[in-house]
């Protein structure tokens, strides 16, 4: 099986490409991606968010690629059930009436990361920094209780 692209990048919510749904109940996804061209932009720039997560002995860190973007435009919060929200706005660039443009790339729109933190998130205690283009977000853990082990005496 082929599969052909009418471009030289791959972008997985592309509709030129190859399209699995074609002619499922899910292919109503393209007719709302030709009614609201906006969506795919604003679906990219969600999925494009790119965020680590490593674990320390001492805390959960998560670290968000967000160029371009202001530490006001960025809100990071803790739900209920300790899931950690990452969310914001990348602005579109002012277009000027006589700029021509040959290749755009860079997305814009709102971005969204869930996480679901684990047990031992001290959520009370998370706090987010940023610096040059980069969020990081610190989440300590708890210690962790080693288990009590209690000798005990064989009689007879």
């Amino acid at each position: 099986m082929s599969i052909m692209r009418r471009s030289n990048i791959f972008d997985p919510f592309s509709l030129d490409v190859w399209d699995p749904f074609h002619g499922s109940p899910f292919d109503n996804f393209r007719s709302l991606a030709e009614s609201r061209p906006s969506f795919v932009s604003e679906t990219s720039a969600f999925a494009n968010t790119r965020i680590d997560w490593k674990e320390t002995p001492e805390a959960h860190i998560f670290k968000a690629d967000l160029p371009g973007v202001k530490k006001e435009e960025v809100n990071v919060e803790v739900e209920e059930g300790k899931v950690l929200q990452i969310s914001g706005e990348r602005s579109k660039e002012k277009e000027e009436k006589n700029d021509k443009w040959h290749r755009v790339e860079r997305s814009s729109g709102k971005f969204l990361r869930r996480f679901r933190l684990p047990e031992n998130a001290k959520v009370e205690q998370v706090k987010a920094t940023m610096e040059n283009g980069v969020l990081t977000v610190t989440v300590p853990k708890e210690e962790v209780k080693k288990a009590e082990v209690k000798s005990i005496e064989i009689s007879g």
